[in-house]
């Protein structure tokens, strides 16, 4: 565990295959205040992310050369296809610009948290982000996540208009073992997990004794050193929920 927590040769992340990172555009002067126009030239398999990557190609922004950038491709992209970057491009599929310009219930995938970052938020395939409300006096925009969590972020992040490509991934059953070894073989060392309380007192501090038990309590402290912390670590409660709303007495109402 240990080893696993601080990066061991064995732990590291498989990336000899991978095409490298997924980014949009730098954010510069021309994105700003006007577009500029980019092509598709290819969408590719990149090894360990069930999204396809979109190699789209744009004039540099100074020189006389080309410039291929990387990034997930949305649902519908294609070989060819034209795509805008910019404050001033139309709301079309795989056109990146503000969500100040985005009216309320767009979808918008390979989001921005922060102003410039490139992209953070509903990368993954199948995942999208949906504009809520625009607040034009404070300059901030709220979004529904993938996970259903709302957050409010800068009205300058930018956008991909659509949904990742690859989506229905996880429909598909794994079926047996095998499939599950060589999808996480091009991902890290994370499967099979093995539960602590089957393995010996020296590789895990649930393991040993004659029954399959912990022993003691399964909570354990922030502070807790690698090793050590593993189980329900700062937990604020333990235990089934019990009781809610429906056992609240109704309250009388007032003649």
């Amino acid at each position: 565990y240990q080893r696993r927590v601080h990066g061991g040769s064995v732990y590291t992340a498989h990336s000899c295959k991978r095409k490298g990172a997924a980014k949009l555009r730098v954010l510069d002067y021309i994105e700003r205040k006007g577009y500029t126009r980019g092509v598709v030239r290819d969408i590719v398999h990149d090894s360990g992310r069930g999204a396809p990557l979109a190699l789209v190609q744009f004039r540099h922004a100074w020189k006389e050369k080309k410039v291929l950038h990387r990034m997930v491709a949305s649902e519908g992209m294609y070989t060819g296809q034209y795509v805008y970057f910019g404050a001033k491009a139309q709301l079309g599929l795989g056109n990146v610009l503000p969500v100040s310009n985005m009216p309320e219930g767009t979808i918008v995938c390979n989001m921005e948290s922060q102003a410039g970052d490139r992209g953070k938020l509903a990368k993954a395939s199948g995942c999208y982000s949906v504009i809520i409300s625009q607040n034009p006096d404070t300059g901030k925009t709220r979004i529904k996540l993938p996970s259903g969590q709302k957050k409010t972020v800068s009205s300058h992040c930018r956008g991909m208009i659509g949904i990742c490509a690859g989506g229905g991934r996880i429909e598909k059953p794994v079926l047996k073992a095998g499939n599950n070894y060589y999808k996480f073989k091009a991902k890290r060392k994370c499967w099979p997990v093995v539960r602590g309380v089957a393995m010996s007192p020296v590789d895990h501090p649930h393991g040993g004794g004659n029954h399959q038990h912990i022993g003691h309590a399964s909570t354990v402290r922030r502070e807790a050193p690698p090793g050590q912390k593993v189980g329900l670590i700062a937990a604020r409660r333990t235990g089934r929920l019990r009781g809610g709303k429906g056992d609240a007495k109704p309250e009388k109402k007032e003649k």
